[in-house]
């Protein structure tokens, strides 16, 4: 759900990045987003914004996956703390959403919690934009019900998941999903269309079609493309499950809690070191995508630069799980070639 317009004066705020960005997604608006100015975050590693920073200006739109955006968020408030004349507005439409504009050429950036389509990829061919994919983060799909709570098991399968997920399941208590569950009533809660984690969960769970398009999931569940909102439905339901990113289930750890995941291997918590090792079976990549049209611009090259090269500090510092640092080097060698 993007967010209002919303100018932030860093004299006047004292929040970390990563609760400030939760605070503010509280009050979010339709059709908005929101516009940092020098917001800096004293949780974050120093960065000088590249050579002749402090001379920078001009304005730099990123939108897409609300995964992906608090992460940004933080990065945009870490340049602003040299490069105050540089405005970043940070939109959170989806990671389909995303692609949508920047592939209109309306976007500098698009955040994104999966890989480009093959159609959003021909629609941005087609508009003439050219774009390189930066890796930034790592994430883990995590499943979690209201904390406190139990169902009869702490630890999910995929078939399990399917059973619970599948087009026209009618599974609306947990004693329905398998032997050891209790009888409670399951209220489901999920990412909509237009998220990236979405397009992830459906095709890691549910599979393909004789086709070999993604499988889509029941649609009677409260769907939406802002977390903050998934998270409050799961709080609130007697015994409900959904699922989002790793970073919003740590910033609700003491209202929700997370089941493990068997991938067939055994039980796996999601966990900073099994997400980065791959061991928990809903790891996936986290992505910029940047417009190398914009990437020619001075304060969008610094940006993207200062960005992958802190990386590591600004998923540590908001709740991330850093990305290898062999996938944040080349990354870096895609920006440097870009820009050249």
């Amino acid at each position: 759900m993007p967010f209002g317009a919303i100018r932030m004066n860093p004299k006047e705020t004292t929040m970390t990045s990563r609760s400030m960005y939760a605070s503010l997604a509280a009050l979010a608006v339709a059709g908005g987003s929101l516009t940092l100015a020098a917001c800096g975050s004293s949780d974050t590693a120093d960065t000088t914004g590249g050579s002749g920073a402090s001379n920078l200006a001009g304005t730099i739109a990123i939108d897409g996956s609300s995964t992906v955006a608090p992460l940004s968020t933080a990065a945009a408030e870490q340049f602003n703390e040299n490069n105050p004349d540089v405005n970043i507005t940070v939109g959170t439409s989806g990671t389909g959403g995303g692609f949508e504009v920047f592939c209109k050429g309306e976007t500098d950036i698009s955040n994104a919690s999966r890989g480009i389509k093959d159609d959003e990829a021909e629609a941005c061919t087609t508009a003439g934009v050219e774009y390189e994919e930066i890796r930034v983060a790592s994430d883990g799909i995590t499943l979690i019900t209201k904390a406190g709570v139990d169902v009869g098991k702490a630890c999910l399968t995929f078939p399990e998941l399917k059973k619970i997920w599948s087009p026209g399941s009618k599974v609306n208590n947990w004693s329905q999903v398998g032997s050891g569950f209790k009888d409670l009533p399951l209220a489901l809660s999920g990412p909509d269309s237009q998220s990236g984690t979405y397009d992830f969960f459906n095709e890691e769970v549910l599979g393909e079609d004789a086709k070999g398009d993604v499988i889509q999931p029941r649609q009677d569940y409260t769907a939406s493309a802002d977390d903050n909102v998934l998270v409050r439905s799961v709080r609130d339901a007697e015994a409900g499950l959904g699922y989002f990113g790793f970073t919003y289930f740590e910033e609700n750890t003491d209202t929700l809690q997370s089941f493990a995941l068997d991938g067939g291997e055994g039980c796996v918590e999601p966990t900073t070191e099994s997400i980065t090792s791959g061991e928990y079976k809903l790891s996936r990549p986290l992505f910029i995508y940047v417009s190398k049209k914009s990437l020619a611009r001075p304060e969008v090259q610094a940006f993207v630069k200062d960005y992958v090269a802190n990386a590591t500090a600004l998923a540590e510092a908001n709740a991330y799980v850093p990305a290898p640092q062999s996938a944040l080097d080349e990354s870096a060698q895609k920006i440097e070639a870009a820009a050249s």
